[in-house]
């Protein structure tokens, strides 16, 4: 028997009704082709069973034709937090349409660097996603070292010539206080991330910024590692001393930690406490009660990174992201406060 012809790419520019370059530049995501055509020629080559022969394209463009993300997590931090696998389901999304591939890295935070040179200096990526932002991130200069083309999940707080994804966590925090504050709330406590993350930095501004506008203290606010351990010792930290009567977390994970402390120390949830969250993630609906919190679409936010990182190595002029803003979303886990007694 004989092995059937692998399909090619006159194969999918036969099929789709165009020619062959306009099926090249389709394929590996180049302007210059209506969107309407760029799906017709991802349908036929779908439809064909074609696949691209990534070591003729390497050698032919001398590119690898994977992008890069180094982690510095730890990996078990990964698997409890869902806005990796959402992260990484949108870029894959998009770089699988383009023929591309995703070459993952989780290091400890001592060998990132190492990291990044290792990948640059093997030419086994074409540019790199930066996750995680640091206050003063390092790594911007060192990706311009190395020369790698880079996108930015949110923008760095220092100069930056990559393009960035425009998340911004703060309206969705100060939605969050002023919820509670509605609800008659003055005493709103923060569990917070890493100082050392900008997204940690900036949520705990947000809190402390909302709170100064309605002429409130910003004073009870425990730092934790976005981890469910780290918002529960958090929270008993905060439930020990002068009791809030709110309090914001972080991200969802800490924040249903937070619950079931509070659960624990016999403290009604919301009747002698309220809760939020962030992400919104699935569990947040289905924990008693189910969680406000605020919503984002990091499946989006990955799409778009991985859209405006292969624009950006093909050498085009590639600006900055908007994304639409967080919201927040109201469940039974905040409640009006109770007058003291």
């Amino acid at each position: 028997m004989t092995r059937p012809e692998r399909p090619t790419i006159n194969d999918v520019a036969r099929r789709a009704g165009v020619s062959k370059g306009t099926v090249s530049f389709a394929l590996n995501g180049r302007p210059g082709v209506a969107e309407e055509t760029r799906q017709r020629i991802l349908d036929a080559a779908r439809d064909l069973g074609w696949t691209p022969s990534h070591q003729a394209r390497a050698l032919s463009v001398s590119r690898a034709f994977a992008v890069g993300l180094v982690l510095a997590r730890e990996p078990e931090l990964l698997g409890a937090d869902p806005f990796f696998p959402a992260f990484i389901a949108g870029v894959e999304r998009t770089l699988s349409d383009r023929g591309q591939a995703l070459v993952l890295q989780v290091v400890p935070e001592a060998e990132e660097e190492a990291g990044y040179r290792r990948l640059a200096a093997d030419k086994r990526v074409d540019g790199v996603f930066l996750l995680d932002l640091r206050v003063a991130d390092p790594r911007i200069a060192l990706l311009e070292e190395l020369g790698l083309p880079a996108v930015t999940i949110a923008r760095p707080d220092g100069p930056s010539g990559f393009p960035a994804v425009l998340v911004d966590d703060r309206p969705g925090i100060a939605a969050a206080v002023r919820h509670l504050i509605e609800l008659g709330h003055r005493r709103i406590a923060h569990v917070a991330g890493p100082a050392q993350f900008r997204h940690g930095q900036v949520r705990r501004e947000a809190w402390a910024q909302t709170l100064a506008e309605a002429g409130l203290p910003a004073t009870a606010c425990v730092e934790a590692d976005f981890s469910a351990a780290g918002g529960a010792r958090a929270t008993r930290q905060l439930l020990e001393n002068d009791r809030p009567t709110a309090i914001v977390y972080a991200n969802d994970l800490m924040a249903i930690a937070g619950l079931s402390v509070a659960q624990e120390l016999g403290i009604v949830v919301p009747g002698q406490l309220s809760i939020t969250g962030f992400d919104n993630t699935d569990l947040a609906a289905y924990v008693s009660p189910p969680l406000t919190t605020v919503r984002t679409d990091p499946y989006l936010w990955g799409r778009a990174a991985a859209d405006a990182l292969l624009q950006s190595i093909e050498g085009g002029t590639v600006d900055d992201v908007p994304v639409p803003p967080a919201q927040l979303v109201v469940r039974a886990s905040t409640a009006p406060s109770l007058p003291s007694v």
